[in-house]
């Protein structure tokens, strides 16, 4: 079996390539010429440099593969213009759609996010909610996934969508912020801190994508994968807070007020070209519930989430704290 995988340099994607070559798969990884890829040479990962967005480089990486798992994105980042967000998330994932049925792959798997639904109305929500993506990184893979599914449909490309839950785990960067700032103390919540949140510990989302091209009822149907159970923020909060004992965050500041000054500051830092102290993404983060039923997965995939949320943040507090993060 060999499988490419796309954005296999990244948090997601390195973990996926490492359990595939665990279980045996030839894995081909397309890397852009700027990306660190010693421990691919490590694991014996075969490296295809080139981009995502490049037709020409997409084929090459594609050709001769049984299996795709585009795992690739733009996020979020300051200073990224919105045709960056569009050339990777939609044109190199139509790259990958044209490849695939070029190549006959057998199977592909699609990272989506669980962004396309922004914030959801019914609790918990499931893969039948209507699409309402809130900003440009939300859109460009709201429209891809779109993408994935037509293509599945018209061309009978054997292909799955994943939408991720919020992503987590040892080697995750994204949440030290928020892991380091409970630790030392200095973390206040906006709002009541009773907005829903729905995470997924790295290895059980890894096992949901391999799960995901290995079923043939999975093809064209979209799959949630998160954690057992979603939870408030404060009660996240207050795990985290346990790991450092450290008491949970106590000071509550009023919500709206901070989102009128995150759009100000967005605003008189756009032409500064600079990422603002404060914008309204962050500050929705307090407010939106992002709760999700993930029994679709379960009973189609056969997935079963192995590290529930206090064992999820031990070993990522704990993988901070040895590295010298916190």
């Amino acid at each position: 079996m060999k499988a490419l995988v796309t954005g296999g340099t990244g948090f997601t994607g390195s973990n996926l390539v490492r359990s595939l070559i665990e279980k045996g798969v030839e894995v081909r990884v397309l890397a852009r010429p700027t990306s660190k890829t010693d421990f691919l040479e490590d694991l014996d990962a075969e490296i295809v440099i080139g981009d995502i967005s490049e037709r020409d480089d997409v084929d090459r990486a594609v050709k001769g593969m049984d299996k795709v798992f585009n795992i690739a994105a733009a996020f979020r980042e300051s200073n990224l213009p919105e045709r960056a967000y569009w050339a990777v998330n939609y044109d190199g994932t139509r790259n990958i759609l044209e490849a695939c049925v070029k190549y006959d792959v057998s199977k592909l798997v699609h990272c989506s996010t669980i962004g396309v639904v922004s914030s959801v109305t019914t609790v918990p929500s499931d893969e039948t909610a209507p699409y309402s993506p809130g900003d440009v990184y939300q859109q460009s893979k709201c429209e891809a996934e779109k993408e994935v599914l037509r293509f599945a449909r018209e061309k009978k490309l054997p292909a799955s969508v994943i939408r991720p839950c919020a992503i987590y785990g040892p080697g995750d960067m994204r949440l030290l912020k928020m892991f380091r700032m409970i630790a030392r103390k200095k973390f206040y919540v906006l709002g009541s801190g009773k907005a829903l949140y729905h995470m997924v510990y790295i290895n059980d989302l890894v096992s949901g994508f391999i799960l995901a091209s290995e079923k043939e009822k999975a093809v064209g149907e979209v799959f949630i994968i998160g954690g057992d159970k979603y939870t408030t923020l404060n009660e996240l909060f207050r795990i985290i807070a346990d790991e450092f004992k450290v008491r949970p965050p106590k000071i509550h500041l009023p919500y709206k007020p901070i989102e009128v000054l995150s759009v100000l500051m967005e605003y008189a830092y756009k032409p500064l070209k600079k990422e603002p102290p404060l914008y309204k993404r962050r500050v929705a983060f307090f407010k939106k519930d992002r709760a999700f039923n993930i029994s679709k997965a379960k009973r189609i995939l056969g997935y079963m989430p192995e590290f529930d949320l206090r064992k999820g943040i031990h070993l990522t507090a704990k993988w901070y704290m040895d590295n010298g993060y916190i």
